[in-house]
């Protein structure tokens, strides 16, 4: 484990993990947090030998959202738009960098917290987790963690937390769609990383473009969805590792990803 202030970094058989290394603050999302967390995700993004990115938080919560004491201390309009922003770009990288994200929720997920699950590609959530998108409480109307959840749950349940700031379960949250699923505290890891190493074990050029490709052709109109879709997966059969995979299946044996690129 590799500690960078107040991001932790690990690596280990193609699983890179960075935890929320704040556990006083219960993490919450400081201007430096932010800032490594950007540097962190640049690197991963180069880095072949990271095929899957685990997103933890240090202590008893996830993320409590972003600092607000911190951000008090210097008010004006133009600092909170430079703070909402690097953390817009935070999230979206979670979301653009070629390997899967999955968040390991283990206690509460709240405002910009509750962003960050539903900006990663997948998550899993001990049975103990909470979630909220509580500023409404506070007078401070979600709006930036809104995005990210009314891209995760239908609109109504999204509005019901906005407008309630209320927490939920885990349990509720994986019924809303918000994470994969939910296990008992003992199985988080394990289950985690079962779910890592089953996404590591296929050709990360593959599993990169799919990723890519899901999250364009959300944004577009159906016949548009299918024409980019159509063009990726025309592609993705030439690929070398591709040709040995179905090859692999054809002939009834196990593929040698080594045949191909990696």
């Amino acid at each position: 484990m590799r500690e960078t202030g107040v991001l932790l970094h690990g690596h280990e058989d193609g699983v890179t993990t960075l935890t929320l290394n704040r556990p006083g603050r219960f993490n919450a999302l400081s201007d430096e947090l932010i800032e490594q967390m950007l540097e962190a995700l640049e690197e991963v993004a180069r880095d072949e030998s990271t095929r899957v990115v685990i997103l933890a938080g240090a202590g008893d919560a996830f993320c409590a959202g972003h600092d607000l004491k911190e951000m008090r201390r210097n008010p004006g309009r133009q600092q909170y738009h430079r703070q909402f922003s690097k953390s817009g770009k935070m999230m979206t990288m979670l979301a653009t960098i070629p390997q899967p994200v999955i968040a390991r929720v283990h206690g509460m997920a709240v405002a910009a917290g509750c962003q960050l699950v539903a900006s990663c590609d997948l998550a899993v959530a001990s049975s103990q987790a909470s979630f909220a998108v509580s500023g409404v409480k506070l007078g401070l109307f979600c709006s930036t963690p809104a995005v990210a959840l009314s891209r995760n749950i239908s609109r109504k349940r999204a509005l019901e937390m906005l407008l309630t700031g209320d927490f939920i379960s885990a349990e509720t949250a994986a019924g809303y769609g918000l994470v994969n699923r939910t296990v008992e505290p003992g199985l988080l890891d394990g289950t985690v990383r079962a779910m890592a190493d089953s996404i590591a074990a296929h050709p990360p050029r593959v599993v990169a473009l799919g990723k890519q490709m899901f999250y364009r052709q959300l944004e577009q109109q159906t016949t548009e969805a299918y024409l980019g879709a159509t063009d990726v997966i025309s592609g993705n059969m030439l690929l070398e590792e591709t040709v040995e995979g179905i090859d692999a299946f054809i002939e009834k044996r196990k593929p040698d990803w080594r045949r191909g690129s990696q």
